[in-house]
């Protein structure tokens, strides 16, 4: 189909044949023609394949394979999001239709309108003129999208149901230390220290927004023919009503610069290092101008950062160690749990950003 997809990796084929028949059932005009289906490579989390009847295309959403922690992973919720969100902030794909159904493919699933674009990892496309005012005009879309989300009227959007904004860093920072204690195997570092000053500075939270809590570049899909202009932002599956500065943080932690470390680079890799890029301060500095926040406590949420991303990889790499996923990409990620954790004791030791 195109080079954004890849052949479907052994061990995540579905049924198609009952997929087909749900889509045709339940999707009016889906039309008929040679069905096709590929997968979006990048992510870690839930699975994404491009289904194509004829000339039309499709997205679906489903959960990762082997057991998932509670309420994660939630296909209802995400699409339910999606058609709340998508009146109010066009850059959210429209979705067509969720599916109970265990039936079909042995979990809920949902199908979303698919959008196309590129995504930026850490290359970009071939052919591109990479110069340093795309690189800036590229880390302003990047701000000013997150600053939008944002601004999104979430109780007009209906989505008060969708979160829970009293006490939500407090649950957060305590959430996410159960979680790593969780999921911690014999080589985890010890992180009491850490976890000790989270619990012990954890400040007030502005405002509640709606927050994206995954958004990065290459969760953005780009124009093809002016990469600084956004054509959708994906992966909602954690979004919730809470605290926008930890989602800044969240942000940044994905926002590799220069001077970042090799190790902290291999485990995000991504192109923001190069020339032209706002470093974190700058992207802090003109979100702060776009929101209207007060960035004083950010040192806080973005050790936090660190912390909570530490802990996702950790949840992957104890799925691959007892046979979960089968996904070879996951067998280093207990060094990479460390070098995270080493990183958010680094900001704690330097007292600032």
């Amino acid at each position: 189909m195109n080079d954004e997809t890849i052949e479907v990796r052994p061990g995540e084929q579905l049924d198609w044949v009952k997929v087909e028949q749900y889509l045709h059932a339940h999707i009016p005009g889906i039309g008929t023609g040679t069905w096709e289906v590929r997968q979006f490579p990048s992510g870690a989390s839930n699975l994404t394949y491009l289904v194509r009847i004829g000339e039309w295309e499709g997205v679906l959403r489903r959960p990762p394979f082997g057991p998932v922690p509670p309420k994660a992973h939630d296909m209802q919720r995400e699409s339910s999001l999606l058609e709340h969100i998508h009146p109010f902030f066009p850059l959210a794909p429209r979705p067509y239709l969720f599916c109970n159904n265990l039936e079909i493919i042995g979990v809920p699933f949902y199908i979303m309108e698919r959008r196309k674009g590129i995504v930026l990892n850490d290359t970009f496309p071939r052919g591109t003129e990479v110069t340093p005012e795309l690189c800036w005009r590229i880390s302003e879309t990047v701000v000013d999208t997150l600053v939008e989300i944002h601004a999104i009227d979430w109780q007009a959007a209906g989505l008060a149901a969708f979160g829970h904004p009293v006490g939500f860093l407090e649950r957060q920072v305590r959430g996410w230390i159960e979680r790593y204690n969780r999921s911690q195997t014999n080589e985890s570092p010890d992180v009491t220290a850490l976890t000790r000053w989270l619990v012990e500075h954890i400040p007030t939270s502005p405002a509640p927004t709606l927050i994206h809590n995954d958004f990065k570049l290459n969760n953005m899909l780009l124009d093809t023919q002016d990469l600084a202009r956004p054509v959708a932002v994906l992966d909602w599956e954690m979004s919730t009503v809470g605290d926008p500065l930890f989602d800044l943080a969240v942000t940044l932690s994905y926002w590799i610069q220069p001077d970042d470390s090799e190790e902290l680079r291999a485990i995000l890799p991504t192109i923001t290092y190069l020339p032209g890029f706002m470093n974190r301060t700058e992207f802090m500095k003109r979100y702060a101008q776009r929101s209207g926040l007060d960035l004083s406590s950010m040192h806080f949420y973005l050790t936090f950062a660190y912390f909570k991303l530490s802990v996702i990889v950790q949840q992957i790499y104890i799925r691959w160690l007892r046979g979960q996923t089968h996904d070879q990409r996951f067998a280093i990620f207990g060094s990479r749990v460390r070098t995270l954790i080493d990183h958010a004791m680094q900001l704690i030791s330097q007292g600032a950003i």
